[in-house]
C-alpha cells in the first residue's frame, strides 16, 4: 500500500480531511470523464449519512462512478443487479441451516458493506424495493427477529433508468424520501466522448481500476473528522427561515401535487451545511441553499399531470420557486 495511503486514512485534522476529500475529484477523473458535480454530490451525501439515487439513460458510466468512489475512499463495495426476480432476502441476508450443527446461522446479504450499489433498482417489483427501507433508514438489518447493524460508513447508491424505459417500476414515494440526493447523470459532451473514446483507444479497462491508477486518497478517518466538522457549521436564523420558505413554497405551487415535506426541508439545511464546509466556510449562505436545491428536493415533489403534458419539470418549478423565494441578506 502506498504510503500516503495510511496518511489519508488516519487524519483527524478537519483541514486535512478537507483536502482528502478535495482530492477525489481528481482521482475519480483517471476512471470517469466530466462528472464533478455527480462527484461532490456523492461527497456530500456521505458528509450527511445520506443515501443517492442516480439517474441517466444506459451506458453513461453510473456503475464506474461508484465504484471509483469506493475505491478512492478505500470503502469496501458490492454491487447488486436488481432484476424481476430478486427476492428481498437476496439483499439483506437470509437464515441458512447448518447440517453439522443442526442449527440456523445468519448469512449475510450485500448490504453488509460500507457502498451498496442497487444497479437499476427500478427493474425489481416494489417488494423488494422496500427490502432496503430499513437498512436506509435505521441502518441495521432485522432477520428472525434480530437486529443486526449495518458497517459505519453506509452509503446505498442506487441507479436507476428513467421510468419510461419498458420494463421498470416507479420508485414509490417513501422510498424515494428516503434518498437525500438524486443526481442526473447526463450524456457527456462532444469533447468528453471523444476522452472517453481515447482512453478506450490505449487500453482503459473499466474493470481494473488500478491500472487506471485510481488509488485510496482518503478514509473513514477522514469522513469521521469532516463529519464533525460540518456538524459545527453554522446556520444563522434566517437561512433556517429561507430554507423553509423555500419547501413551503413547493407545497403552495400550481404545478404540484406533492411538495416537499419537512424532512425534505431537514436534508436541504444538511446538505447546505456539507457544501458550505466543503467550500472551505464554516457558515451557510444562501448560495449553498441554491447549489444544492435542485439535487435535494427533485424527487421529493410531484407534476400534476397537466403541468407535465405541457413539458413541465421538477427542475424547473424549483428553479422558479428559488428566483420569486425572497434571499436573505
Amino acid at each position: 500500500m502506498d504510503p500516503t495511503t495510511d496518511n489519508a486514512g488516519q487524519s483527524g485534522d478537519a483541514g486535512t480531511a478537507r483536502t482528502a476529500l478535495e482530492a477525489l475529484r481528481a482521482e475519480i477523473a483517471k476512471a470517469v470523464v466530466g462528472q464533478d458535480p455527480a462527484v461532490t454530490g456523492l461527497v456530500v451525501a456521505l458528509l450527511c449519512r445520506g443515501h443517492v439515487l442516480l439517474e441517466g439513460v444506459p451506458g453513461v458510466a453510473k456503475t464506474l462512478l461508484v465504484r471509483a468512489l469506493a475505491s478512492a475512499l478505500e470503502l469496501d463495495t458490492k454491487r447488486v443487479q436488481f432484476t424481476p426476480d430478486l427476492m428481498p432476502s437476496d439483499v439483506t441476508g437470509s437464515l441458512v441451516y447448518d447440517t453439522r450443527t443442526a442449527e440456523f446461522s445468519f448469512q449475510p446479504g450485500p448490504v453488509f458493506t460500507h457502498l451498496l450499489l442497487a444497479d437499476e433498482i427500478n427493474r425489481t417489483p416494489p417488494k423488494t424495493q422496500s427490502s432496503l427501507l430499513e437498512a436506509m433508514e435505521e441502518r441495521q438489518v432485522t432477520v428472525d427477529g434480530i437486529p443486526r447493524p449495518l458497517p459505519e460508513p453506509f452509503l446505498v447508491a442506487a441507479t436507476q433508468n428513467p421510468v419510461e424505459y419498458e420494463g421498470t417500476y416507479p420508485l414509490p414515494e417513501a422510498q424515494l424520501d428516503r434518498f437525500l440526493l438524486k443526481l442526473t447523470i447526463p450524456l457527456p459532451s462532444r469533447q468528453d466522448e471523444i476522452d472517453v473514446l481515447t482512453r478506450h483507444a490505449s487500453g482503459f479497462d473499466p474493470r481494473d481500476l488500478r491500472a487506471a491508477g485510481v488509488r485510496p486518497v482518503a478514509g473513514p478517518a477522514d469522513l469521521e473528522a469532516a463529519r464533525a466538522a460540518v456538524a459545527k457549521t453554522t446556520v444563522s436564523p434566517e437561512i433556517t427561515a429561507y430554507v423553509v420558505d423555500i419547501c413551503r413554497a413547493t407545497r403552495e405551487s400550481p404545478s404540484l401535487t406533492l411538495g416537499v415535506s419537512p424532512r425534505g426541508a431537514t436534508a436541504l439545511l444538511a446538505t447546505s451545511r456539507a457544501w458550505a464546509w466543503l467550500t472551505g466556510r464554516d457558515y451557510v449562505i444562501p448560495d449553498d441553499v441554491k447549489a444544492l436545491a435542485l439535487p435535494t428536493l427533485r424527487h421529493r415533489v410531484q407534476l400534476r399531470p397537466e403541468a407535465e403534458m405541457e413539458g413541465v419539470t421538477a427542475d424547473s418549478v424549483i428553479n422558479a420557486i428559488l428566483s420569486h423565494v425572497p434571499v436573505p441578506r
